[in-house]
């Protein structure tokens, strides 16, 4: 690989040196086994690579058969950073909510620290929650003091938090700076409008950046991030502005544009970054989007 291509990721040095392949292919590769650095069989198609190393193609494409990719991105004694597919709750609501990522990243942990000998039940602490539908980046702590100094750290917003969104209609560079109720209005969370009288005492302030990242038939993907992270914070602020997310189904009383199809919410949490709680390292990570948020940005683009 050239210098100028180093900081990107296997799948995306992968298409530099085959462009016939789409990004979900070029995902599916990496992560059947089929792609090798520097003679390492790498399976994380979000790897970041450096000048000089070498990328190449193994194997025939029907072997050895797909594997998920590994739920843990990242593990130490104070922080697990983990892989959110869409679908699934990042914790419990109700008593019966068995399958949650957090139930999951306990399982994926309790493995690997197995497999090293440690034997125990491991402890996890939220510190952030993403929808449901959403998919994406999620940090848990491993103690008390580590919860609360990342939750310090979203508090005053200095956690790099930043999302790709496929939205309905053309969308702009925009900053949306308002104050979210949990009524507006019509029932439904929102931005306050002042013509309606003060706001609630559950009123909060809630910024988030825009930014365009490609233009598609009919909708834009675009990257948002996070100042502050209150509740469906970027589909209220693009809904509002006339630009709902594709699969949104709240958010969208005032929307009379051409509806586009989704199999589920458009959102993917691409990028967290924070400080370590203990070694007060600067983190950062980077998650591709999943092969159902690709192949509907694949689909828009062939439309375009």
């Amino acid at each position: 690989m050239t210098a100028e291509q180093a900081g990107q990721t296997v799948a995306a040095v992968l298409r530099a040196h085959v462009p016939s392949l789409s990004w979900s292919k070029a995902r599916e590769l990496v992560e059947r086994g089929q792609v090798r650095v520097d003679g390492r069989t790498v399976t994380d198609a979000a790897e970041r690579l450096q000048a000089g190393m070498t990328v190449e193609r193994a194997g025939r494409e029907g072997a050895p058969a797909r594997r998920e990719p590994d739920l843990l991105v990242h593990l130490d004694a104070e922080v697990a950073v983990v892989r959110k597919p869409a679908g699934l709750l990042t914790v419990p609501f109700e008593r019966t909510d068995r399958d949650t990522l957090l139930s999951r990243a306990r399982v994926a942990i309790r493995r690997r620290e197995t497999s090293r000998g440690a034997v125990h039940n491991p402890t996890l602490r939220a510190v952030q929650r993403l929808d449901k539908d959403t998919s994406g980046l999620v940090v848990f702590a491993r103690t008390l003091p580590a919860q609360r100094h990342l939750q310090r750290q979203f508090t005053e917003h200095t956690a790099l938090r930043r999302y790709l969104a496929i939205v309905h209609g053309a969308a702009r560079d925009a900053i949306y700076d308002t104050v979210l109720v949990p009524d507006r209005g019509d029932g439904l969370r929102g931005s306050w409008n002042a013509r309606r009288g003060d706001p609630s005492p559950e009123a909060r302030g809630a910024v988030t950046y825009v930014a365009v990242e490609k233009r598609l038939r009919g909708a834009t993907l675009v990257s948002c991030r996070l100042e502050t992270g209150r509740t469906h914070q970027i589909r209220i602020h693009l809904s509002e502005a006339g630009h709902p997310l594709l699969g949104e189904t709240v958010y969208v009383r005032d929307f009379k544009g051409a509806w586009l199809p989704a199999p589920r919410l458009m959102l993917h949490a691409t990028e967290l970054g924070f400080v370590h709680p203990h070694t007060g390292e600067e983190l950062r990570f980077t998650e591709a989007p999943p092969d159902d948020f690709i192949a509907v940005l694949e689909e828009l683009s062939r439309r375009a």
